[in-house]
């Protein structure tokens, strides 16, 4: 599907993708990329503590960039909460987002940042394979995530093509080892009938359930699983070598350049910046808080940056909706 032609069907299916909670004409308006169930709490506190009524409409991060990009200087967006640094930095590219104030962006490194700090990194997660550990031996997991196309593999690996991260981890694949490779693996994850899910959650399910034995996820969904059921047979598995398999990715969060509200906005990143909430990052979500002084969660392994793949989080949204063509013309759907 090209980019216009998802834009027409977003139109079409709007009112099912966003959900509002609280808020009115005078509310902070933010689009979440976010998953409600994980991020609600978070944002329902913002507003209790500030007194600053908020609106929150869910959606897919690259649904919701394409919409904004479609709305421009007239959405009602004052915030951009996003799953996905492509799809910020695709917002980036065409010159809709406000530079943050120094404080906010001075909160993180400069490489969970985006150019010009035009938005901020809020937390971190690996993209991993979870397997089944009660059915797949782990001296036999995958040395790349290139060797899935194998028959040997052939519907058995777990993917959720709309998802934001796996369109970022494509991205990166694709400014690693090229167009062609990137197609190329694509296509063959169709051929080999890989099955699609809408998301990482039910990957992680499935696999738990022993219907599939492996999945391409972000890490902290299995850590969540494992929470809620000690026993699962599900592991996470970081590819080696700094496969682009294992790259780090980051939410985020940006100010849209038309707001009228750019006081509150700074307020909400601020908060989400905050000891509180990085530590509800932490603790309820198991992701990587990336302001400074906030540690992990202990059953986290250390965030390991120079084991990963290098590949800049800023130019991620400059592939954004080729990557969303490449995928949408592999075959694979979901």
């Amino acid at each position: 599907m090209s980019g216009r032609a998802a834009i027409a069907a977003l139109a079409l299916v709007l009112p099912a993708l966003l959900g509002a909670c609280s808020g009115g004409r005078d509310a902070l308006t933010i689009y979440s990329g976010r998953d409600e169930a994980l991020v609600e709490p978070l944002l329902e506190r913002f507003a209790e503590d500030t007194g600053i009524p908020i609106d929150v409409r869910y959606g897919d991060s690259g649904d919701l960039a394409l919409l904004l990009a479609e709305e421009g200087d007239d959405t009602p967006a004052d915030v951009f909460f996003s799953q996905s640094p492509g799809s910020v930095g695709f917002l980036a590219s065409r010159g809709l987002l406000r530079r943050l104030d120094g404080d906010v962006a001075g909160a993180v490194e400069a490489r969970w940042r985006g150019r010009d700090d035009l938005w901020v990194g809020l937390s971190a997660r690996q993209r991993v394979l979870v397997y089944d550990s009660e059915s797949v031996d782990e001296a036999d997991l995958p040395a790349s995530v290139f060797d899935l196309t194998d028959e040997r593999y052939a519907g058995k690996v777990g993917i959720a093509p709309s998802n934001a991260s796996f369109q970022d981890f494509v991205t990166a694949m694709r400014q690693v080892h090229g167009d062609d490779a990137a197609r190329a693996w694509l296509r063959a994850m169709a051929a080999n009938e890989s099955p699609t899910f809408p998301d990482n959650s039910s990957i992680v399910a499935a696999v738990g359930r022993g219907e599939i034995p492996f999945g391409l996820v972000n890490h902290y969904y299995n850590y969540r699983a494992l929470e809620e059921d000690p026993g699962a047979p599900s592991r996470n598995y970081v590819f080696p070598d700094r496969d682009v398999g294992s790259i780090l990715l980051e939410t985020t969060a940006s100010v849209l350049a038309s707001t009228d509200k750019a006081e509150e906005a700074n307020r909400f990143l601020e908060f989400m910046l905050s000891r509180e909430s990085q530590s509800y990052f932490a603790r309820e979500t198991f992701e990587y808080p990336l302001a400074a002084g906030v540690e992990p969660a202990p059953a986290l392994p250390p965030l390991d940056v120079a084991s990963a793949p290098d590949v800049p989080l800023t130019t991620l949204g400059d592939g954004f909706r080729a990557t969303a063509d490449m995928i949408a013309e592999s075959g694979l759907e979901g």
